[in-house]
Order: structure tokens, then C-alpha cells, then sequence
């Protein structure tokens, strides 16, 4: 049995590697500053296009124009709807990022794709939106409001790596007692 988190984060044993699904606010470099933030993990990050305007064009490129824009999106939203449910199917997590100027219609049905397929989802958003994302976040496993919130995560579900204790911290014993005698109390 393992003792300590400690213990188990330097374990011997082989690492898999897993893939996390990014998904969600293409305007903002959060993809990127995830990335960094767990270049130390055996991680493989997937995602959707996230350059629009090819996001919008690649379907007419590869298929060829179309007179009319509904068939131009269509044949778009075909072609990243694939890309899409392959890379969501084939994910270890979710991790899906709404942000506050745009509506991630896309991100939400995604996070609703990896919640049918039993996939974990960590959503990040800005606390003002917690409302409006109340179903999605009663799905995923974790709601946080930071790339690096998620990055610590990974590290502790990956590695077992401990958090960092947050300023002014008082742990679970000193206010539920050791071993937590009266879960139901308090």
C-alpha cells in the first residue's frame, strides 16, 4: 500500500502516455501556456483547428469551392467534425476552455461528445460564467479558472505530484479532525 503521495510520484515504474483533448477559446494563447506548463509530462496535446479562417476554408479546399455559404460550412463542419470525434475519441481528458467574448458553441457540444463517450473534462472560465456553464460543469470532473490549475492536475493525476500549498492553508485534519471522524458532521 502506498504511504505517501510522494512515494508513489517516484515510483519506478513506466509511465503511459497520455493524450489530452484541448478544446474551446481560440483567441488567447492558453493552448501554448498549457503546453509549456506540462512539457514534463508524458502528455500528447490534440485539439481541434484552431486557426479560423482555415477552420472555415478547409473543407471547399479539399472538396472544391461551393456557390452558396451553407454548403461551404457544411462541407467545413463535416471535414473538423472528423478530425474532431477521432481526436475525441481517442482522448485520455478533455480539457475545455471558455472565455468571456466569444460563444464556444463548438466547445460545449464537445464537452457534451467527451461526457457521452465517459471521457474526464476539466473546464476552465472565468468565475463570472459559472452559471451560465452550470450543465457543463456538472459533468466534467474539475471546473477551474486557470491554465495552471489544470496543469497542476495533470501532475497530480499523472505523477502524484503534490500541489503546492496555497497562502494561508488549513489543512483537513486541523478542521474535521484526524481521519475525518464525522464525515456527515459540522
Amino acid at each position: 500500500m502506498w504511504t505517501s503521495i510522494r512515494r508513489f510520484a517516484s515510483s519506478a515504474t513506466p509511465q503511459r502516455q497520455w493524450t489530452v483533448y484541448l478544446s474551446g477559446e481560440i483567441h488567447s494563447p492558453w493552448r501554448a501556456e498549457l503546453a509549456e506548463a506540462v512539457s514534463h509530462l508524458p502528455v500528447t496535446l490534440t485539439g481541434p483547428n484552431d486557426d479560423h479562417a482555415l477552420s472555415d476554408d478547409a473543407g471547399a479546399m479539399i472538396y472544391g469551392a461551393v456557390p452558396t455559404r451553407p454548403h461551404w460550412d457544411s462541407i467545413g463542419a463535416r471535414l473538423n467534425g472528423l478530425r474532431t470525434t477521432t481526436n475525441l475519441k481517442e482522448a485520455d481528458l478533455v480539457v475545455v476552455k471558455f472565455g468571456e467574448k466569444y460563444r464556444q458553441w463548438n466547445a460545449a457540444f464537445e464537452a457534451g461528445y467527451a461526457s457521452a463517450l465517459n471521457i474526464p473534462i476539466i473546464t476552465i472560465h472565468p468565475p463570472n460564467l459559472s452559471h451560465m456553464l452550470k450543465e457543463v460543469n456538472a459533468n466534467a470532473t474539475m471546473a477551474v479558472d486557470s491554465v495552471e490549475k489544470v496543469a497542476a492536475a495533470l501532475d497530480y493525476t499523472i505523477n502524484g505530484t503534490e500541489p503546492a500549498t496555497p497562502k494561508d492553508w488549513t489543512p483537513s485534519e486541523d478542521i474535521w479532525g484526524k481521519g475525518n471522524p464525522n464525515p456527515g458532521g459540522k
